[in-house]
């Protein structure tokens, strides 16, 4: 942990303490929608925590307009081209809604030794019959591209359109904060400065490419299009999936669906293996043995419910055997206990953490798992 630091400002309090992670992905995964619904998230914010505000210098009306020029020579230096520096920051102002809410949320302590709780009742607000229809409509209308799409990046199509509906409800909310406003005052507010600072930037490359100002609506914390991309994302990954030479994440669902699979191969999606097996626990399992002993770097309360990994076939000789669908006996799996998650247990594959880089919460990847099961109807 460090302290917060600026350029050319001075501070008016101690620096918040860094929480946001090292890459453009992690960003992604820890503050896309639902982490107040998500209690393994912890989140670093007290209600009392006190965020570096610069005090009002000499020369300028408001220490954020003197924040403002500090961000527009980061944007310069960057390589932003000037005319969308003068386009955007004159008008760009404080939104103290976005810095209230990121406020609100509140970390959650774990412990080692708690049992799992039950995903009965999240699972029951996120997995709903309505979900569940829209999504198969989807699925079978927009057949013909899914099926390209998963023969150019080996995805499932049905956890594409689960997630799709678990974003945005198949593109009815998908936010209205003007991204860069919010952006900007989430790095003014500081709790995570740097990484805000770079997804503002971020987004002023994708006003540089053509994307309009007007496009550039989202969430509170930044995310942004149908797949709900950090601006990073969208400037890296989102993709074409209907073939016209352009990638427009804010309108075309093919588009958005082909986006969504790129970033799941990009996080390691394995082509014909699924995201996880519903299983038989024997009694008499030895859970102290099978207790992982990696340190994650990160969600360490999302990954401490996993055991170690194990292939298919020790699983089975320590009696953890499938009830449905089986994996390879060589594929390597975690085995997770889920009371109220339609089985007592699931074996997990590295596909399973693919969705977990999406967001990183077990609610939020078994929610995608059954509802993409569901559309599917396996």
């Amino acid at each position: 942990m460090a302290l917060r630091w600026t350029i050319g400002w001075t501070l008016a309090g101690i620096a918040a303490l860094a929480l946001g992670p090292a890459d453009a992905r992690e960003a992604r995964a820890t503050i896309v929608k639902d982490v107040a619904a998500q209690p393994e998230v912890a989140v670093e914010v007290a209600s009392t925590q006190a965020y570096a505000q610069p005090v009002r210098p000499a020369g300028y009306s408001s220490a954020f307009e003197q924040y403002k020029a500090y961000l527009a020579g980061r944007a310069r230096s960057a390589g932003v081209r000037e005319a969308t520096i003068r386009s955007v920051m004159p008008s760009l102002s404080v939104n103290q809604r976005v810095m209230e809410l990121d406020r609100a949320q509140r970390p959650t302590p774990a412990s080692n030794y708690d049992p799992p709780p039950s995903f009965h009742s999240y699972l029951d607000k996120h997995i709903t019959s309505s979900l569940i229809q829209r999504g198969r409509s989807r699925y079978y209308s927009h057949w013909p591209n899914l099926s390209r799409i998963q023969q150019r990046t080996g995805v499932d199509p049905a956890v594409v359109i689960a997630i799709y509906g678990k974003e945005t409800s198949y593109g009815a909310v998908t936010g209205n904060f003007d991204l860069l406003e919010a952006l900007a005052s989430l790095a003014y507010e500081g709790r995570r400065r740097q990484m805000f600072e770079n997804e503002f930037i971020a987004a002023m490359k994708l006003l540089d490419i053509g994307v309009r100002r007007y496009q550039l609506k989202g969430s509170y914390a930044g995310a942004t299009g149908y797949p709900q991309f950090m601006p990073s994302i969208a400037l890296r990954l989102r993709a074409d999936g209907d073939g016209d030479g352009y990638a427009d994440i804010w309108a075309n669902e093919d588009d958005a669906f082909a986006s969504i699979a790129n970033y799941l191969r990009d996080s390691g999606w394995k082509r014909g293996i699924p995201w996880g097996v519903p299983v038989r626990v024997p009694s008499n399992l030895n859970r102290a043995a099978i207790r992982s002993r990696l340190t994650p770097q990160r969600c360490p309360a999302v990954y401490r419910r996993h055991s170690r990994w194990l292939t298919v076939a020790e699983w089975r000789s320590l009696g953890v055997v499938p009830t449905g669908r089986g994996l390879p006996d060589s594929e390597l799996a975690t085995l997770m206990e889920t009371p109220g998650a339609y089985a007592p247990a699931y074996l997990l594959t590295t596909n399973y953490h693919a969705i977990l880089d999406y967001n990183c919460s077990n609610y939020y990847a078994m929610t995608i798992g059954l509802l993409a099961n569901a559309i599917e109807s396996r």
